[in-house]
């Protein structure tokens, strides 16, 4: 835990972090005296400000954007310009080898794998280059809110995990000139994309890691989403998405709904909500929390672009197969496939029929309550499973 600032070290601290060192000396509002009476500190304070210097590259991702003009979308819709927002940790280093990919999961952004990365993690910022894309449609890469006319709003086009992933293998190659991954790690929507990875470009990485995330939405995801879907639209605020403000109606029952899926029945009956001091204290808080502060400031086309891009995605779509199990058939790299067991966005029924279509592939199913962001270590178990069962899947492709 940082040292509290007091009033005798803000000065200094602020000198050292702010300015030459040395111009402290020359300060006068210390005196020699007091100087040599804070030259341990001083020290200190350095000290502190070099560790920082140091692990800021690995500890926090680097954010980059990638343009590509005249993006033509499986829809057929060209955008004039499609923005890619991503994070890179780490370098990629002189064989480039040790590049790996991190898709996002909906709704999230650059950050949204620190539960993989770091010390003690499954993934060291220091060996390895880790890069975090984020999907159309979360706000920040192009999306419903952010795109000029005559593609705003409920205008902006339905974007397929495919379009992301295609867009992505651009950033890679032509930007970042990543030429192979060792591997593709993803959550959730972020798991559909490692599928899709596997499908579109069998040898551009050497394994994929899937974690609460089928290959294809079947019908009860899709009646889920439609009617979260619903929910949100039903506000009149919304106008058919030409809102003038965000129908905050809409999306707080499109929030509770959501929430009724997110956890697991027993995850609510045996209250492990009190395990987490940020959802409320009692189950009324919990309930409150949730619609309300579901995804902080989301912009409501925004979210129902999301779903769109989830509900749509099928691996079986991808040419020229005509189902996803003959897609399934043609991943060569191996497969950690990890579904919660108690997933009710993806559930464990899914990944089993999945995974006896995969040639290598490893089931390991996560041993947990926690529904569906057990695949994101929602709980300290998961995020223990997890890392240990990604490890020891880096390590054997590595030996391959």
């Amino acid at each position: 835990m940082p040292a509290r600032r007091s009033e005798c070290t803000a000065p200094i601290e602020a000198a050292i972090t702010h300015a030459d060192p040395i111009n402290i000396f020359s300060n006068n509002s210390f005196s020699w005296e007091s100087i040599v009476r804070f030259i341990p500190l001083i020290i200190a304070l350095l000290g502190v400000q070099l560790v920082r210097a140091q692990a800021a590259p690995d500890a926090e991702p680097v954010q980059h954007e990638f343009i590509i003009k005249n993006f033509k979308t499986e829809s057929g819709t060209v955008l004039p310009e499609a923005h890619i927002v991503y994070g890179t940790y780490g370098k990629l280093n002189a064989k480039g080898d040790n590049a790996i990919l991190l898709p996002s999961h909906y709704m999230a952004e650059m950050h949204g794998y620190g539960w993989l990365i770091g010390p003690g993690k499954a993934l060291d910022p220091k060996k390895l280059f880790l890069i975090t894309s984020e999907l159309f449609g979360n706000g920040r890469s192009s999306s419903p809110s952010n795109t000029p006319e005559p593609f705003h709003g409920p205008r902006f086009p339905v974007t397929s995990i495919r379009d992301n992933v295609e867009a992505v293998h651009r950033m890679l190659t032509e930007q970042l000139h990543v030429q192979h991954l060792r591997a593709v790690i993803g959550f959730s929507m972020g798991a559909q994309q490692a599928f899709q990875w596997a499908v579109s470009y069998p040898d551009y990485m050497d394994g994929i890691v899937a974690t609460s995330g089928t290959a294809k939405t079947y019908g009860h995801g899709v009646v889920r989403l439609e009617g979260q879907i619903a929910a949100l639209t039903a506000d009149p605020v919304f106008n058919g998405g030409d809102y003038t403000t965000q129908p905050t109606k809409g999306i707080q029952a499109f929030s509770l709904v959501w929430t009724g899926w997110l956890f697991s029945q027993e995850w609510w009956r045996q209250e492990l909500w009190r395990t987490n001091d940020s959802f409320g204290k009692t189950f009324d808080e919990v309930v409150d929390h949730f619609r309300t502060n579901f995804i902080p400031g989301a912009d409501a086309n925004n979210l129902i672009l999301h779903m769109r891009t989830w509900e749509t995605h099928d691996v079986g779509k991808t040419p020229p197969f005509k189902d996803v199990e003959a897609a399934l058939r043609s991943i060569k790299v191996p497969v950690l496939y990890m579904p919660s067991q108690t997933d009710l966005y993806f559930p464990v029924t899914d990944a089993r029929y999945e995974a006896a279509f995969i040639p290598h592939c490893t089931l390991t199913i996560i041993p947990s309550l926690w529904g569906h962001p057990a695949g994101a270590g929602a709980s300290p178990a998961d995020g223990k499973f997890l890392n240990e069962h990604v490890s020891s899947f880096l390590a054997g492709i590595a030996k391959n």
